[in-house]
Formats: structure tokens, sequence, C-alpha cells
């Protein structure tokens, strides 16, 4: 045998050793666990103040006793002073200057209506208006009249040997096309027409001497009636 009878007497002993120790340990009850402490309410007794009785106040000797300016008669019952039924104003020079001012302002005033501050001024602003547009309106005659002048001493002058013209439109309806020549030559502008093998109309103004001549005048008839040319050079 490995081990002999001492080794296994000897961890008989060890074994009983254990138990004795933990056995009565783990039998036992466990250790009761610090309670907390509970909050404590102390209420102290009042303090005894020692009370003393104070004396009344006195008035001062440097304080003379009150007067009364009425007389015994004049105090009722209650000792209080009677109310004049009937009260009257104080007599004063200020008082009386502005009664006399006031009647006598009354008296004189003539009885005329009272003007309407509103009615004036709207009658203010209708006037302010009516002058402002009149001004506005000879202001802008004046400057139509002005460019009109300028546009027409502006506008070139048309040569019969010109080979320059500006060309405001081409129409199939003969009507149209006299209706456009109409309204140029009431413009000032020398106007003509042309018939095309296409069975339309074309309406020139001119003819002028030179292509400048001709770019002037296509700028007149653009300010003055409003129509859009094309500046072409003619042949006959």
């Amino acid at each position: 045998m490995k081990y002999g009878k001492t080794e296994r007497i000897s961890g008989i002993v060890i074994l009983l050793a254990l138990l004795a120790i933990f056995v009565p340990w783990l039998m036992s009850d466990p250790a009761p666990r610090e309670e907390r402490p509970q909050p404590s309410f102390v209420i102290e007794q009042p303090v005894e103040v020692e009370r003393r009785d104070v004396p009344a106040p006195e008035r001062p000797s440097t304080i003379g006793e009150p007067s009364l300016s009425s007389t015994p008669s004049e105090v009722g019952e209650d000792g209080d002073m009677p109310i004049d039924a009937d009260p009257r104003l104080p007599e004063t020079d200020q008082i009386t200057a502005s009664n006399q001012a006031g009647s006598s302002g009354s008296d004189e005033a003539p009885a005329t209506p009272n003007s309407d501050p509103i009615a004036d001024l709207i009658a203010t602003n209708s006037d302010s208006v009516q002058t402002s547009a009149e001004s506005a309106s000879q202001s802008s005659a004046s400057q139509n009249s002005s460019q009109g002048a300028s546009s027409s001493a502006s506008s070139p002058s048309v040569s019969a040997q010109g080979e320059w013209a500006v060309q405001v439109g081409s129409f199939g309806e003969p009507a149209n096309a006299q209706r456009l020549s109409e309204q140029l030559s009431g413009e000032g502008f020398t106007v003509y027409q042309r018939e095309r093998d296409n069975n339309m109309t074309t309406v020139f103004v001119g003819p002028y001497a030179t292509s400048e001549d001709g770019e002037a005048a296509m700028s007149s008839i653009k300010q003055r009636a409003n129509v859009q040319g094309l500046l072409v050079r003619v042949r006959d």
C-alpha cells in the first residue's frame, strides 16, 4: 500500500478538526445588522421674558397747548364746527375780473357758425391736387411739343435721286398699306408704295441720298410713329 496507517489517522483528525470549526459557524444565527438612527424632534420650552409696564407718552414742555380759534357759541354740541348751508365763493380781485371779462366777451362775440376743420383740410388738398395736375399736364404738353419740334428738325430731307429708303411694311391687302402710308404721311414723312410680283404691296419712306440719312429717318419713324423699319437700298 502506498499510504500507511499513520497517514490515514492524520487525515481523519484533520477532517474532524475542520468539522468542529465550520459546523458551529454554519449552524449559528447571523449577527443582527445595525439599525439606522431614527431622527428625533425635540421641542424646547419657551423662554420666560420679563414684562414691564411702559408709561404713557407725555407732551414735551416746548410744545404749547392747542388754541381753538372758534368761540364756544360756534361749536356744536358734539364739539364739531357747524357747516354753512349756503357756501360762498371767496371774494378776490382775480375771480371778479375773470367774471367781468367773460360776461363782456359773451355779449360782444357775434354768433358765427363753427367751421369744420376736416372740410377745410379736404378743400385745401383738392385745390393742391388740381394745381399739381394742371402743372403736370402743362409740363407734359411742353415736353411733347419740344420733342416733336426736335424730331421734326432732326428728320433728314429726302432726295429724288437717292438710293436708300426705309421699308416699313409689306401687305397682302392694299388697304392696309394705304392705312400705314396715311399714318406716316400725317407724321410728316415722305411715303411711297411699290407693287411686287407676289401680290404684295411694300411701303417705303424716302428715298435718301446716304445711308446715314436713312438710319436717322428710321430712328425718327420709330420715335414718332412707333413703327420699326428696315433700311434697304432701292434701285429703279
